[in-house]
């Protein structure tokens, strides 16, 4: 049996099943958990390195929760969503550490609370 015979078929696997309702209901209870302690430490935290990682975590929770829904639906949308999500995130990551660096450069520190000057 030669590797071209067994090729077509290595992709072809049995239609995926709908996902349970307890398993959409688990994969919906981390993203909320992550969404929640992402704000959380958002709003509790003053370094801006943190509050960034925190905004990191709020993204990645909704990621999940739409690939869950889109798992429980059989479709791609929420694949095709969040990858345009992950794209915004890493442009996002770029500015956001860029201005962290060049706030830090200004004042020597990364507390939020120092850069209150700034309200108009």
């Amino acid at each position: 049996m030669n590797l071209l015979s067994i090729a077509p078929t290595l992709a072809q696997g049995p239609m995926p099943t709908e996902m349970g309702g307890a398993t959409l209901f688990h994969y919906l209870l981390v993203s909320a958990i992550m969404f929640g302690l992402g704000l959380i430490g958002f709003v509790t935290r003053r370094n801006l390195i943190i509050m960034f990682l925190c905004t990191e975590l709020m993204f990645q929770a909704a990621g999940i929760a739409l690939i869950a829904f889109s798992r429980f639906h059989l479709n791609h949308t929420g694949e095709t969503f969040v990858i345009f999500v992950l794209t915004v995130a890493a442009a996002e990551a770029a500015l956001a550490l860029a201005l962290v660096v060049l706030l830090f450069r200004r004042k020597e520190t990364l507390d939020a609370s120092s850069w209150q000057d700034l309200k108009g």
